[in-house]
């Protein structure tokens, strides 16, 4: 069915008659009668009545109309709601983080986007950075905030920052207070590490492999949270974000390794989509990212 057929059509029902339809339409009389002859003719069925002093729909011109007034109301919800996408009254921003950034690097970043912006809906899925990278191919998030390595060729990328994974054991580990330790001696001793896909572990791994060590997990914790309490009462040793950490370092919850031969740092990252045009609200947290990066 032709939509400009069924627009014309509309007008005509809820004016009641040709003319004023036209008058709606602003086109001339003799194109709106054209116009509804041809779609009379392709559905072959008379739409309208015709009188004296204007027209009433048929039986089926009446069925007609109550789609025709769904059809274009659902157009005119389609505009407005891509209108408020466009704009940042309205708008929406959905984010995808990896555990270290999506819980501490992030939340006073979206608190002062959203005193800036409080009309954007703001959503923040936090994962770990392989499933960050999969919503972002699957375009279900429109920025992605990753820890670790990443295929760079395959995305558009900023940096960050770049952060340490410190060695940290509880305060009843045997190498807790021990002074100037080699990774040789930590071998002998229990690693726990970050699930699969983290870029934590992958950082780690890398790390291990290039002095010819091998990061073999005692025990694997789903996420930082969970790793900070099997290490804090256990005997676990496990590399954690020194963002995560801080507050456990400071009042003795967990103890630092002074380790001489192997220092793990990575690079944080925002990737989105490449070749992709950011929408309004992530374009202006993007910028907003952009001039308030700090070095960690």
């Amino acid at each position: 069915m032709n939509l400009h057929h069924l627009k014309v059509f509309l007008a005509v029902a809820q004016a009641g008659s040709v003319s004023r339809g036209a008058e709606t339409l602003h086109i001339s009389q003799p194109a709106v009668t054209r116009e509804i002859r041809d779609l009379e003719a392709s559905l072959g069925l008379a739409l309208f009545d015709r009188h004296p002093r204007g027209v009433t729909p048929t039986e089926g011109g009446q069925r007609l109309l109550q789609f025709a007034e769904r059809i274009f109301a659902l157009e005119q919800a389609a505009e407005r709601d891509l209108r408020d996408l466009a704009g940042l009254g309205h708008g929406e921003l959905i984010l995808g983080a990896s555990a270290t950034l999506g819980a501490y690097w992030l939340p006073p970043l979206l608190n002062r986007f959203r005193e800036q912006h409080p009309g954007v809906f703001v959503s923040l899925q936090m994962s770990n950075t392989q499933e960050v990278l999969q919503q972002l191919d699957d375009a279900l998030i429109s920025l992605g905030f990753v820890e670790g390595p990443f295929p760079a060729e395959d995305y558009a990328h900023h940096l960050l920052a770049r952060d340490r994974l410190l060695p940290v054991v509880g305060p009843a580990h045997p190498l807790a207070g021990r002074q100037g330790l080699y990774m040789a001696e930590l071998q002998a001793h229990e690693l726990y590490l970050r699930e699969a896909g983290s870029g934590a572990r992958a950082s780690i791994e890398q790390a291990y492999r290039k002095h010819g060590l091998d990061a073999r997990a005692a025990m694997i914790g789903g996420g930082t949270e969970p790793l900070k309490r099997l290490i804090a009462g256990g005997r676990g040793i496990a590399w954690l974000s020194q963002l995560v950490v801080e507050e456990e370092l400071a009042d003795g919850r967990l103890v630092q390794l002074d380790v001489r031969d192997l220092q793990i740092e990575r690079d944080l990252h925002v990737l989105w989509r490449l070749g992709s045009r950011l929408n309004p609200a992530p374009a202006a947290f993007l910028q907003m990212i952009d001039s308030n990066i700090k070095t960690f």
